[in-house]
Formats: C-alpha cells, sequence, structure tokens
C-alpha cells in the first residue's frame, strides 16, 4: 500500500527517528565530514525503515553550484542528426565520457530560427557546460546566448573562440589527400560535392561569389584542401550531409550539368553520405565505378548497403572525437583549462576509385 503524500519519508524524519541533527543526517549521506561509522549506520537504518532513498540528487547539485547537466547543441532537426551515422558515433562517444562522470545530457538542436532567434533552451535550460558539436559560425546567435548567461563551451570543429577549448580534425589534409590520390591516378577532371556554405539549406553549383559566402568550418576545410592540390570542374552545394543530397547532386554533375565530353571522371564529396548517394547516381546512370567513374568520401563510415562497392574514403575517429568533447566538458565543469586538439584522419582506398578512364 502507497504512502499517504503527507507520510513522505523526509530527511527531517530520518533526523528525528535517529536522534541526530538533520545536518549529521546529511553528512551521513554524503559519504563525508565529521561522522563516526556508527552514527552513520544509524541514519541510515532510519532511513531504510522509513522507506528514504536519500537527499534529491538535483538539489545537491543545485545548492553546490551545479545542475550535472552538460547541453549539446548538435546544430540540426534531431530527426536528420540521427539519420547520419556521424553525428551518431560522436554522440556516443560523448555520452559515454559523460555517463561515466554522472553527468546527465541535454540535447539541443539549435537549428536555423532567423538571424537573432534561437532554441529557447539555449536561453532557459540548466546547464554547467555547452557543447557545440559542429562548431560556430560567424555571429553566431547560439554562442552569444550561451555567452550572455557565461555557460562555459566546448567547441567542435569549429572556429576558434577565445576561452573555449576546441576539438578539430586535420581536414584540410584529409581533403588534399584524397584528391592527391585521385591525380596520381590520372584524374584531371574532378568534381566536388560540398556539404552546406553556411546557414539555410541550398542546392545547387557554386559559383565565385558564392565561394566567398562559406562560413561553416567543416566545409570551408575541406574546400580549402581540395584546392591545395586541384581546382575542381564544378563544386555542387548539397542542404545537408544525407545520401538524397548525394544522389541529387551526383545525378546533374554527371547527367545532365555538363556534356559527356566534359564529364568529370571523378568526384571527391564532403561526407562519406554524400559519396554512397553519388555512387546510386552513378549506378542509375548506367555509369561502371570506378571504370568509367571514380568517388571517394570523408569520414570512414561502415556502409554494408553499398555492396558490392567500398567507399574509398578518408577515415576521421568518430568516437574519440566524441570522447574528446566530453572529457573537455568534464574539465571545464572541474575548473581546469582543457587544451584545444586536432585529431589526426587518414585515406584508406577502396573500390570505388581507380585509373582515369581512357579517352
Amino acid at each position: 500500500m502507497g504512502r499517504a503524500p503527507g507520510n513522505r519519508p523526509t530527511l527531517a524524519r530520518v533526523a528525528e527517528r535517529a536522534g541526530v541533527s538533520v545536518s549529521t543526517a546529511s553528512l551521513a549521506f554524503s559519504g563525508s565530514g565529521p561522522i563516526t561509522p556508527e552514527t552513520r549506520d544509524k541514519v541510515l537504518a532510519a532511513a531504510t525503515d522509513l522507506g528514504y532513498t536519500g537527499p534529491n540528487p538535483l538539489g545537491r547539485q543545485l545548492r553546490r553550484g551545479r545542475s550535472g547537466i552538460v547541453g549539446v547543441v548538435i546544430g540540426d532537426h534531431p530527426g536528420r542528426a540521427f539519420r547520419d551515422p556521424v553525428a551518431v558515433q560522436v554522440l556516443d562517444g560523448l555520452v559515454d565520457v559523460l555517463g561515466a562522470e554522472g553527468l546527465g545530457v541535454l540535447l539541443i538542436p539549435g537549428v536555423d530560427l532567423g538571424d537573432e532567434a534561437v532554441d529557447p533552451l539555449l536561453e532557459t535550460a540548466a546547464m554547467d557546460v555547452a557543447v557545440l558539436v559542429w562548431g560556430v559560425l560567424k555571429d553566431d546567435p547560439a554562442l552569444a546566448a550561451l555567452q550572455r548567461r557565461n555557460v562555459p563551451v566546448v567547441v567542435g570543429e569549429g572556429r576558434a573562440v577565445e576561452g573555449a577549448p576546441l576539438v578539430s580534425l586535420e581536414d584540410r589534409a584529409g581533403a588534399a589527400e584524397a584528391v592527391r590520390h585521385l591525380v596520381e591516378l590520372g584524374h584531371t577532371r574532378i568534381a566536388e560535392i560540398a556539404l552546406p556554405l553556411s546557414r539555410g539549406e541550398r542546392s545547387g553549383p557554386v559559383d565565385a561569389e558564392r565561394a566567398t559566402c562559406v562560413d561553416r568550418t567543416p566545409t570551408a576545410h575541406r574546400m580549402a584542401g581540395i584546392r591545395d592540390v586541384v581546382e575542381p570542374v564544378i563544386t555542387w552545394e548539397t542542404p545537408a550531409s544525407l545520401v538524397e543530397h548525394g544522389r541529387d547532386a551526383a545525378t546533374e554533375i554527371l547527367g545532365t550539368w555538363v556534356p559527356s565530353s566534359e564529364r568529370p571522371t571523378a568526384i571527391v564529396a564532403h561526407s562519406d553520405l554524400l559519396a554512397a548517394g553519388a555512387v546510386i547516381a552513378a549506378r542509375e546512370l548506367g555509369l561502371r565505378i570506378p571504370e568509367e567513374v571514380s568517388i571517394a568520401g570523408f569520414d570512414g563510415l561502415d556502409l554494408p548497403w553499398l555492396s558490392p562497392d567500398v567507399l574509398t574514403s578518408v577515415h576521421q575517429p568518430l568516437r574519440e572525437k566524441g570522447t574528446r568533447l566530453g572529457q573537455a566538458a568534464i574539465d571545464l565543469i572541474a575548473g581546469e583549462e582543457p587544451a584545444s586538439v586536432a585529431l589526426p584522419v587518414g585515406l584508406v582506398p577502396g573500390t570505388t576509385t581507380g585509373p582515369v578512364p581512357a579517352r
């Protein structure tokens, strides 16, 4: 039979039954402080008799000036973010390391709500630190909201923010390595399928004017790495890192945008999902991979559904990235100053790249 509301066990009732003060009873549950083992046992026995399981952990954290919550800004609609294995693996590493420290996670979409508007959680939710998983934009309203509240910030793959540790990738070097691989195979007509350049969702070719608008750090780094080796014959911007966007872009690049005589012999995509979409488009157009077109990606995902093809891809340490973000958040909560880190990447050839086709 349940207790009546007025009979709910409290720390004060436990202290009364044990014959001690409330402060002494509190010390018994904290596991520290000047209290004898006999007194602690007496308090815990009284708590067991009354069915009292201990002080509210949130209340204890708040009294210490902490919420025990880490805000994780994922920068996209949750439904779309969880379709991306890259986001899932990074969040796995992040949540695992935070959970081991008893910290909770609040996922915040952080999607574009206008030039100034932000998700209300950024303005009101209790959090000890915020992790901006996919970086910050120029004049970023999410970052501004957190800074107004004096919430410490960890930045992932973004521009450097004063006072905030940065966990980044050596993705410029990785993109350059992928293109050098294609050039060594004889390719000179190389097309690029790019991640979004800035706010909003856009699909289409990138001209010189549009290229000056790049505001997302991963996109900027990968575009720069490609251009360290070769100037792409065409760059196609996508709305997000999804297979269907890569398919749409490659259909335009290989099928309708240029004459077949000028068709690119290779495509380098900013993500593996975009590259996988390009593989699907090439198949639908009747092009053999890699005999007629080579395709390389970036991420190092395991995509068994793409069989028999295995993407040539720049592999990045996805779980480690999440772990590093989480550890930086833990260090900030502890009052430490974690150092920024750039994680290495490396090209792993698959079956989707080969020698340039003979004319």
